[in-house]
């Protein structure tokens, strides 16, 4: 059996005195593109926050290709090629829109994803490129924040809330784009609130509750009376 690129093991994951994650026990397969779902509160954006560093874990806690990294900061994990599209975007405002590209690439690591690639990818990033990056749509904020991680050329990419707050047909077009950005081989890891939309895109789905995972298993082969029970924990 082969060693997944990444491996959680009883993670727990704290905000002061509050507990967000207890226990969690997951993992995600090489080239594997894994959903996460569940309610607000649920603790999806913590666990990516753990994964990304920007949290306090164990060492043995959070496992990369299975060295133990769940010590290590954010600016490292990133060097080791873990990379993330964080919920809101969190441009840098005063940049432009390709001086916030610029900086995914600042972790030195080679591949195919370069300012051309990405502007092959999102056209419009290359337009608007002189731009401040606030002064564009959602939908193109969100694609700069894609962008910027994809710079960094990560073997595995976090996606958190990769269409919330933006319009369908922007939604529709960022999820097209998903094949060319994990047909390389990459990894990823997709937090969303749209089950549909996870699942479609996934090959196998985690969902939450309350900190906990309260279901696991091949996104084609859980039904939707399972997900509704897990997701709002219904016995």
């Amino acid at each position: 059996m082969h060693d997944p690129i990444l491996g959680i093991r009883d993670l727990d994951a704290f905000y002061g005195d509050f507990q967000a994650l207890y226990g969690l026990d997951l993992h995600v397969d090489a080239g594997e593109v894994l959903a996460i779902i569940g309610a607000n509160g649920a603790g999806k954006t913590t666990l990516l926050r753990s994964i990304a560093g920007l949290m306090k874990n164990g060492a043995e806690q959070v496992r990369y290709r299975g060295q133990p990294i769940g010590a290590l900061r954010a600016d490292q994990i990133a060097a080791l090629g873990i990379a993330l599209v964080p919920e809101g975007r969190q441009l840098f405002p005063s940049l432009s829109v390709e001086e916030n590209l610029m900086i995914g690439g600042r972790t030195g690591r080679k591949g195919p994803w370069s300012l051309d690639a990405v502007y092959n990818l999102f056209p419009i990033l290359e337009e608007r490129k002189a731009q401040a990056s606030t002064s564009l749509s959602g939908g193109q904020q969100q694609m700069v924040a894609i962008g910027r991680a994809l710079m960094a050329n990560p073997d595995l990419i976090l996606f958190d809330e990769i269409s919330l707050g933006l319009a369908p047909i922007i939604i529709k077009d960022i999820y097209a784009a998903l094949p060319g950005i994990v047909g390389e081989g990459m990894s990823a890891v997709i937090v969303e609130q749209d089950i549909t939309k996870a699942l479609s895109v996934s090959s196998r789905v985690y969902c939450l509750q309350e900190g906990r995972v309260s279901l696991e298993g091949a996104s084609d082969a859980l039904s939707r009376e399972d997900i509704s029970r897990a997701y709002f924990g219904i016995a």
